[in-house]
């Protein structure tokens, strides 16, 4: 389990790093963990924030986060299973994290995350975004990138011994631009993702809300 945590750590500490070199702020009022799962990055939010409210749609990883959480009080596990993030106001977060969760859902509801991520951020805030933008260059890449999901799936299932098919969806760069400006942000940082590449391109994201912040940014 620690070293579980230490790979939570690892991510938000590189991350810091990334948006310290961007003379972006390092600590914030209130965080939002898009798909939080067992509270990986929820934890090692914590001490950068005041608040981290930690969403996922599954109630049993909600229950494992509250059990596994060692941090200070300042997280706050939220059941959301709707297909938004209605139940927060426009404005709410200095800060929206979100890695390894984007890519496996549907390219249309990523869409419509990602707009929702913008719609409750404070003005200046940052949605840190982490997507696969094109399959890589490995004999992998190129199975995932030509063979039929169906049969992806069922290899998955048969010879690979997943318990569910697990998909992945890619948003081209350019796609990303067009729909963050759309949806008023602006894309003020990108970087490899080399934790999580190998068989896919994955870039992490800074894009910042239009506007001017309502406070001044805190930083370490």
């Amino acid at each position: 389990m620690e070293e579980f945590l230490a790979t939570g750590r690892t991510d938000v500490e590189g991350t810091s790093g990334q948006l310290r070199q961007l003379g972006l702020p390092t600590r914030w009022e209130r965080v939002l963990d898009f798909g939080c799962g067992v509270g990986r990055l929820s934890q090692a939010l914590a001490p950068h924030a005041d608040e981290v409210v930690a969403v996922d749609i599954a109630p049993t990883m909600l229950e494992a986060a509250r059990r596994l959480n060692r941090s200070a009080e300042n997280i706050r596990f939220v059941l959301n299973d709707a297909p938004d993030l209605s139940q927060f106001p426009d404005g709410h977060f200095d800060l929206v994290y979100s890695a390894l969760v984007l890519q496996h859902l549907p390219r249309p509801a990523i869409d419509h995350y990602l707009a929702e991520f913008l719609r409750v951020l404070r003005p200046g805030g940052i949605a840190v975004v982490g997507l696969p933008t094109e399959p890589g260059r490995t004999a992998r890449g190129i199975v995932w990138h030509l063979a039929p999901s169906r049969l992806i799936s069922w290899a998955q299932c048969h010879l690979l011994n997943y318990p569910a098919p697990m998909k992945m969806t890619v948003v081209p760069h350019a796609d990303m631009v067009q729909l963050m400006a759309a949806h008023g942000g602006d894309i003020v940082g990108q970087w490899r993702d080399l934790l999580y590449s190998g068989d896919w391109v994955c870039m992490r994201y800074a894009v910042r809300r239009a506007g001017h912040s309502r406070q001044e940014p805190l930083h370490d």
